[in-house]
């Protein structure tokens, strides 16, 4: 499992060793040792599961400040483009994104930890995206901010109007999610 760092430091690429033969494949997607190597060292409690039927979805960009969770996401059918944001008042790098292209087929992952918003856009039909959490579901813990912040400026690969929930499309901008939150 080759663990990767981004242009935020505290968000990883994960791409789990593949080995393939004439049945399938078998991976490794989660060794906490291997987390632990570059710093990861969160108990992770819960597992959750999204399928989305269209292409051009987006889910997000949400998340948990209490109990405050970090997410491992991964596409395990079809594709798409995985987003965290930086939501941490105090960090030199609120308001920054790291985007990747993830897929059933290259298997790679994103890792971000709590104090950041994550969503996704799904990039084909028939898209499941996992989530393995640092901290259980709390309805009443949970935030977003909106898909589309100018501030935020996220370079979604989107060809037209996405789908997604009034939730996510209302959502605040991060400068309004923040003076409300002080």
């Amino acid at each position: 499992m080759k663990i990767t760092s981004t242009e935020l430091s505290e968000v990883f690429i994960v791409e789990p060793l593949v080995h393939e033969d004439s049945r399938g494949f078998f991976m490794e997607t989660y060794r906490s040792d291997t987390f632990a190597d570059v710093g990861i060292n969160e108990v992770f409690v819960q597992d959750n599961q999204s399928y989305s039927k269209e292409p051009n979805t987006v889910r997000g960009l949400n998340f948990q400040l209490t109990p405050p969770m970090g997410k491992i996401m991964r596409v395990t059918q079809g594709s798409a483009f995985l987003v965290a944001v930086d939501i941490r008042r105090e960090s030199p790098t609120l308001g920054k994104w790291v985007g990747i292209v993830a897929s059933s087929e290259n298997k790679i992952q994103l890792y971000a930890p709590a104090g950041f918003a994550r969503g996704f856009q799904t990039l084909v039909p028939d898209t499941e995206v996992t989530y393995k959490c640092s901290a259980f579901h709390n309805a009443a813990g949970e935030g977003e901010v909106l898909w589309n912040d100018p501030a935020i400026g996220i370079v979604w690969p989107l060809p037209g109007e996405p789908i997604m929930s009034e939730r996510n499309r209302n959502a605040p901008l991060l400068a309004d999610w923040l003076t409300k939150s002080e």
